[in-house]
């Protein structure tokens, strides 16, 4: 087979009549993929021309007319940096990224495909269609990016999109978008996402003036989106737009791999920043219950002296501890060890507040569930939990011989026996899950003691599959 080197996915949607009618309505880039599977769709494609758009589109449209077609589908090419194009496969039917192409031409595919089946002819011809804008797709998925994209799974307990004030003035120009917004989804904020579907939760969708102003709203739209409960790749989306090879449209199947270093493994916002949205959710939420139940006061007033409040809080497995230091007069600092910063912080809503950390101010919105914490900025977020000094002390040791599924799937196979010694890194399970194999490795030294599910079972994220024994 050819060998393409730094190719783009080009994909044409077509309709076709039982009358002889068929039309195409333009291509979708689909460059941007993670284990081959589309993440990141757009229309128009910003390598095809006027010229190889109508070149492409008459061999889409000849080659339904061939077989006498009748209804949507996708023909899909590789175009390769030459302007050269290769047929790799139809799909017939509407796919999951066609609102795109809804976007810039203010159709709705769905009602033609209903016309087309019950026996009516296409509504426009080719000459009469007209394409406006730029539109862009993110897919919004259950899964983890820097764990190889492991499916995940787990409860939606936060489950919200604040599109800002941004699409409140967008243009209306796309029929099927509001305000240049659109969000596809077929689940709401405490529903459960299982092992057994796909890990898409919701298909957001922009459209702007032109290709800027979508990856503008792509960002805002995508900073507004928060899920808490479970993993997501919503933040890696907003790195994906926030890339230099994709804000220039230097796309190709392989942009994820090539810009690895800026999209994995990214920091989270900085401790002092989670933590004062912490601080600022917990004391606005005591500020409510005053009223009510005066034991739920923990402002430590006193008569002499200034009040001083301890926060224990881990972020991504480290601990750190920050204090709330407040005067008579009512001035406030947040400390961690050496470093202070003057400290201000308003509630603007059940979950906003408006927090001044020395000199910059930052506007969080936080989510908590129990003593764990989703704190959300314009420029990222974290998880953090709020930790009981007295009780983790009391924790004792790490588990030692626990070996827990990383994701929800199927067990393929056992690599090694109880009774067996293994070494660190050594191969002990296979599990599959959304059409991908992960085998899960010895985390150290020791001895198999038990395999605790059979070959062939499904199981869930954290589940103990095996116990290994330390070696003596």
């Amino acid at each position: 087979e050819r060998a393409f080197q730094e190719p783009r996915h080009i994909e044409i949607q077509i309709f076709a009549d039982r009358h002889g009618n068929a039309i195409h309505l333009g291509e979708r880039d689909c460059s941007v993929q993670r284990r081959h599977q589309k993440l990141i769709e757009e229309s128009p494609s910003p390598a095809v021309s006027p010229a190889l758009r109508e070149r492409m589109g008459a061999t889409a449209v000849a080659a339904v007319k061939a077989i006498a077609y009748e209804g949507a589908g996708t023909l899909e090419f590789l175009l390769d940096a030459e302007g050269h194009y290769y047929f790799m496969e139809m799909n017939t039917r509407l796919q999951v990224e066609h609102p795109v192409t809804e976007a810039i031409t203010g159709l709705d595919l769905v009602e033609w495909q209903l016309r087309v089946a019950s026996g009516e002819p296409l509504p426009l011809r080719q000459e009469q269609l007209r394409m406006h804008g730029h539109a862009i797709e993110a897919r919004i998925c259950a899964e983890n990016p820097d764990a190889n994209f492991l499916p995940a799974t787990g409860l939606l307990s936060v489950y919200r999109t604040q599109p800002c004030a941004e699409f409140e003035r967008a243009s209306t120009a796309a029929a099927t978008l509001t305000a240049g917004l659109r969000i596809d989804s077929g689940v709401r904020e405490g529903d459960a996402i299982s092992p057994y579907y796909d890990s898409m939760i919701a298909k957001l969708i922009v459209w702007g003036e032109d290709r800027a102003q979508a990856l503008a709203r792509l960002d805002a739209a995508l900073a507004g989106t928060h899920i808490v409960g479970l993993h997501t790749n919503v933040a890696f989306l907003r790195r994906i737009a926030a890339s230099k090879a994709f804000a220039n449209a230097d796309l190709d199947t392989a942009l994820i791999e090539r810009e690895r270093a800026a999209l994995f493994n990214a920091a989270p916002l900085p401790i002092e920043v989670a933590a004062a949205g912490v601080v600022a959710h917990a004391l606005a939420s005591e500020r409510e219950l005053e009223g009510v139940d005066p034991w739920s006061r923990r402002d430590a007033w006193r008569l002499h002296g200034a009040a001083v409040r301890r926060f224990d809080l881990e972020l991504e497995g480290v601990r750190t501890s920050f204090m709330l230091e407040r005067n008579h007069a009512g001035a406030q600092w947040l400390v961690q060890g050496a470093r202070r910063w003057a400290y201000l912080a308003r509630a603007r809503g059940q979950a906003r507040h408006d927090v001044s950390l020395g000199e910059q101010r930052w506007p969080l919105t936080v989510h908590a569930l129990g003593e764990r914490y989703a704190v959300y900025a314009p420029d990222g977020m974290a998880h953090l939990s709020e930790i009981d000094p007295i009780a983790h002390a009391a924790d004792g040791a790490a588990e030692g011989g626990r070996l827990t599924a990383p994701m929800p799937g199927k067990v393929v196979a056992f690599l090694a026996a109880p009774g067996d010694v293994v070494k660190l890194g050594q191969a002990l399970a296979v599990m599959e899950a959304m059409k991908m194999e992960h085998t899960i490795t010895a985390p150290r030294d020791g001895t198999v003691q038990a395999l605790l599910y059979a070959v062939g079972d499904q199981v869930l994220e954290g589940e103990e599959l095996l116990r290994l024994e330390r070696v003596a």
